[in-house]
């Protein structure tokens, strides 16, 4: 497996090994650059358009149900997050995935569509009587709103992409776009190794930080807006993972799921850069 030797955004050869392997496979190691701390993975040959076609990210195996049962708490926090925005605006969910956010917002907007390489969820979506398309080619309008919510990190040239989206967003047009954080206080700051094992995957070919993540908008000829730190999994989740080395805890330890509890924690993660995630809004 031919492995990466410098940084794809700085260029730099002076790399490290984060983690010594992903979740899937004991044979890609997880590399940050020393010189602008951008993660990835040592190799992408692993990840194609074919795999994502193919189920690859759901094992092959796609439960529409199930799928959107386990991503509703987000769907509605994002529609929650951009719904005014885009009233009466036209919008494009870039990686819909099962396209819940697109049935949230479908009557607000004055038109909505996705775009979704999964060519079982593409044909139940468009089946459903919302408008998914497969290529980006396909498409012949521009559009006001471009959202790719935890898409960026799959792509192995996000920067080449972020320059294709251009085409399509209209001259006001605005790019949200949400991507898990490298400095999540789980890895950098309680360093739980249960954690890194389970969160490092094959398919996630990038980590970015919010430092890194407005130098990739700006290799890609973007007006930055903002870089806000969110924290999708409340304080239950860490402290379970802390106490058992196990996901779900937001689950099991629901009794700690307070909202103002819940703010504080994330507002207090944010201080110090080490949310889970990171939201920002991308302008021409």
């Amino acid at each position: 497996m031919n492995n990466h030797t410098k940084c794809y955004l700085c260029e730099s050869i002076n790399l490290r090994v984060r983690h010594d392997k992903v979740r899937d496979s004991d044979q890609i190691m997880v590399l940050e650059c020393n010189s602008c701390n951008l993660v990835f993975l040592s190799s992408f040959e692993h990840i194609n358009d074919e795999f994502y076609e193919e189920s690859g990210m759901l094992s092959g195996k796609v439960n529409i149900h199930e799928y959107r049962i386990n991503s509703l708490r987000d769907d509605k926090r994002r529609a929650t997050y951009i719904e005014n925005n885009v009233i009466n605006k036209n919008m494009l969910d870039f990686g819909c995935g099962g396209g819940g956010l697109l049935h949230l917002l479908k009557e607000k907007t004055s038109g909505i569509a996705g775009l979704e390489l999964d060519k079982t969820l593409y044909k139940m979506i468009n089946d459903e009587g919302i408008t998914c398309y497969q290529e980006l080619q396909d498409i012949k309008e521009k559009f006001d709103y471009i959202t790719m919510f935890h898409v960026l990190e799959h792509l192995s040239d996000p920067i080449g992409m972020l320059k294709e989206l251009k085409k399509y967003l209209a001259p006001s047009g605005k790019l949200i776009i949400e991507v898990p954080n490298s400095e999540d206080a789980l890895l950098t700051l309680y360093n739980n190794e249960a954690f890194a094992n389970f969160t490092y995957w094959s398919c996630h070919l990038f980590l970015f930080n919010a430092s890194t993540l407005l130098e990739l908008f700006k290799q890609a000829g973007y007006r930055v807006n903002y870089i806000k730190q969110v924290q999708r999994y409340p304080l239950s989740n860490h402290l379970y993972w802390q106490s058992n080395q196990l996901p779900g805890g937001h689950k099991e330890w629901s009794f700690l799921n307070d909202p103002f509890l819940e703010k504080e924690y994330e507002s207090q993660l944010a201080a110090i850069g080490k949310c889970d995630t990171l939201l920002a809004e991308i302008t021409l």
